[in-house]
């Protein structure tokens, strides 16, 4: 079984790259964000998730643990197989897939090649408590569910009260034009930031300068 392969790059395709390991050219498939980082003729370290099957071994690489980890809970959904985790991760990268779990965010799966709405859903619905184990960004993650499809970071709940203000916050955000996952992100660590004591008309204030910094 390959784990990890270390080499120099010899070739990059479509969704592909081999790698020449001392002479021996591995075929590896990769997500598009982690081939527009490979340039031919450098050095790479992959880590490598191998599917073996009857008819073929075919090895998908990464360059992050977490990008593997993501790869790994995708294709646990009925639906998602190795081709649609990888074009998922080609959407976004993983601490955007939380976030958009965590903010159950359907038109962002559905942006990846091969996900419908129904999938999408599915995706969502399966992974949403999940998404506490892909927390590698700097936004706070969802565990623990507030009125259905909303929650609190796990430190700074306070409650019902808290969790309404963090949907009804994100509700006028969304209609204001801004994406699910981003405005989630902007509202839960304004929410958190406040301990859960802050208006909805505060929270959607400090949000908005949030999602301001990245302009």
């Amino acid at each position: 079984m390959i784990a990890r392969l270390k080499g120099l790059i010899d070739s990059i395709g479509e969704d592909w790259v081999v790698v020449d390991v001392n002479g021996v050219g591995y075929l590896v498939h990769c997500s598009s964000r982690s081939l527009s980082r490979l340039v031919v003729g450098e050095a790479v370290s992959l880590s490598i998730e191998t599917q073996v099957r009857e008819d073929a071994i075919t090895l998908f690489g990464f360059l992050s643990a977490a990008e593997k980890a993501c790869f790994r809970l995708l294709t646990t959904v009925q639906g998602v197989g190795s081709k649609v985790g990888l074009s998922i991760l080609s959407v976004g990268q993983p601490d955007q897939v939380a976030h958009a779990l965590a903010a159950q965010d359907k038109a962002f799966f559905a942006r990846a090649v091969g996900v419908g709405p129904k999938l999408a859903a599915r995706i969502v619905s399966e992974l949403k408590d999940k998404a506490a184990n892909l927390a590698v960004g700097p936004a706070p993650m969802v565990v623990a569910p507030v009125r259905g499809e909303m929650a609190l970071p796990p430190e700074k709940d306070s409650g019902p009260q808290a969790g309404q203000v963090v949907e009804d916050a994100l509700s006028a955000l969304v209609n204001l034009g801004y994406g699910r996952s981003e405005a989630f992100a902007a509202v839960s660590q304004v929410v958190a930031d406040a301990g859960g004591g802050i208006s909805v008309q505060k929270a959607i204030s400090a949000a908005l300068k949030e999602l301001g910094k990245g302009l």
